[in-house]
């Protein structure tokens, strides 16, 4: 699937709930589904900064596609994170770089968070687009 192919269904599962703490319910769902990170991976070096919780990313390039895992310490981060990593996972970074996330704005994510939440996720899709930029330069 496409960067937008995902991020359409994305925005249609969202639609599915009535209000924002179905929408929390779901996050936390979607934290439990995010593949384990390897607990070799959990380095500082991997943790995001700007995040008010512990975010550990990490990427790797696989052929010309990135493959993102990420973990996090609170729930809704993790499942924030999660739907980043859905988004951005097994994508050229060409792609990445390329392709805005409209499904933040479309479910409301960012007026439903708080300023460090916020915050963080900006820090989280800044990051996730670094390293695409950074595997495409090699």
């Amino acid at each position: 699937m496409t960067i937008q192919e995902i991020q359409d269904e994305i925005i249609e599962e969202f639609d599915m709930f009535d209000d924002w703490m179905q929408k929390y319910d779901y996050l936390i769902e979607l934290s439990k589904d995010l593949p384990l990170l390897d607990e070799k991976h959990k380095l500082d070096e991997n943790i995001i900064k700007g995040c008010q919780s512990k975010v550990w990313l990490h990427a790797e390039k696989q052929g010309d596609s990135v493959r993102y895992t990420a973990d996090s310490d609170a729930i809704i981060t993790k499942g924030i994170v999660a739907l980043l990593v859905r988004v951005y996972d097994q994508q050229k970074s060409k792609d990445i770089l390329e392709n805005e996330l409209h499904f933040i704005d479309a479910i409301g994510l960012k007026e439903h968070l708080s300023m460090t939440r916020s915050n963080g996720l900006v820090s989280m899709i800044k990051q996730m687009k670094f390293y695409a930029l950074a595997f495409q330069a090699n």
